[in-house]
Parts: structure tokens; C-alpha cells; sequence
């Protein structure tokens, strides 16, 4: 079976989506949940969910072996971010090449970049006036969502649209393609 791990800095409604998705099928398992937030909803969806989990300080992430050494330890097939804010260290991209994968909540190269997550996504597709937005699902490489793109899917954005209605809509994309993309990346990697 192939083995997942998930990094999520906040509410965890993502991870929790895949370690559910995954408990249904025989391909894959979320192994372990790490956060950069030791107070992050997800480590308690985690653990209700019967799924390790650990969280870091930002130290532990970007100047230590700390997270090199758990991830080593887990060997993971696949290592997904989930709602995960920091910026993936070079050192840990190098030695899981094209092993880690970011889902971002707006059509990249669009609204992309440091600082450019959450609400501030949306706000700035609405004010912007954009004609469609979506998610994007890319590899993680040492610069933020500039990765290769796996996958997108776009609605069109209405006038009525409000920063939370389109964030209501990415949600709904997000936990119907995430798991899905995840599956046919895991497949192809057999």
C-alpha cells in the first residue's frame, strides 16, 4: 500500500477529506499529519481519525533535520500539502523529487505567490473582476506555486460573487478533485 503524508497549517478540512477518501480504498493510507502549528485543527481531525500526528516549529522546518529525519522514516510515495503555508525547504524537495504536491485556490500563474492563500486569493479574483477562477493542483518546487501543473478545473465567476461564495466554490472543488488527482498520481507511480 502506498504510503501519504500530510502537511496543513490550519483547520485541516482538506487533509481530513483525503485520510478519509484513502480509508475507503486499497491503494493508499495517510501514514502521518504534520503541522507547523502545534494549536492546528487538523493534528485533532487527525488524531480522531486514528492518523499520527506531529507538529514543528518553523526552526524545526527550514534548520534542522527534524522533518528530513520523519519523513525518511515514513518513506513516502507522496507528500501533499494541504492548506500548508510555509514555504517547502529546498533539502526536503531534493530528496523527494516530484514527490510533493501543493493544491492552490486559484488558476495559476493567476494569484500566486508569498502571502497569496486563503481569503486573499479570493478577495483579489473578485476585486480583479475575474471572469473564472478555480484550484490548481502542481508540484511543489523551491519557489511558491510555480511547480509543474497536474491539474486544474474552473468555474465562471458570476457578478453577484462575493470572497466567500468563491471560496464556498473552491471548497467543493477542492474536496471533490484533491483525493481523485492524488489516486491517479499514486496510480501512475505504481
Amino acid at each position: 500500500m502506498k504510503r501519504m503524508v500530510v502537511f496543513a497549517s490550519g483547520s485541516g478540512t482538506n487533509a481530513e477529506n483525503i485520510i478519509k477518501y484513502f480509508q475507503k480504498t486499497n491503494l493508499a493510507e495517510v501514514t502521518l499529519v504534520l503541522s507547523n502549528k502545534s494549536d492546528a485543527k487538523v493534528l485533532y481531525r487527525a488524531e480522531k481519525l486514528s492518523v499520527p500526528s506531529e507538529s514543528f516549529t518553523k526552526s524545526e522546518f527550514i534548520d534542522s533535520d527534524k522533518i528530513i529525519t520523519i519523513l525518511r522514516k515514513e518513506s513516502p510515495d507522496l507528500i501533499v500539502l494541504a492548506g500548508f503555508l510555509l514555504k517547502f525547504p529546498e533539502f526536503i524537495l531534493k530528496e523527494f523529487p516530484n514527490k510533493v504536491i501543493n493544491i492552490h485556490p486559484a488558476l495559476l500563474p493567476k494569484y500566486g505567490g508569498k502571502g497569496m492563500y486563503g481569503m486573499h486569493v479570493h478577495e483579489s479574483v473578485v476585486k480583479h473582476k475575474e471572469p473564472e477562477t478555480g484550484i490548481t493542483i502542481h508540484y511543489v518546487n523551491e519557489n511558491y506555486d510555480e511547480g509543474a501543473v497536474i491539474f486544474q478545473e474552473r468555474f465562471q465567476l458570476s457578478e453577484n460573487d462575493t470572497a466567500a461564495s468563491v471560496a464556498s466554490k473552491i471548497h467543493e472543488l477542492e474536496y471533490e478533485y484533491f483525493p481523485k488527482v492524488i489516486e491517479e498520481i499514486l496510480k501512475k507511480d505504481k
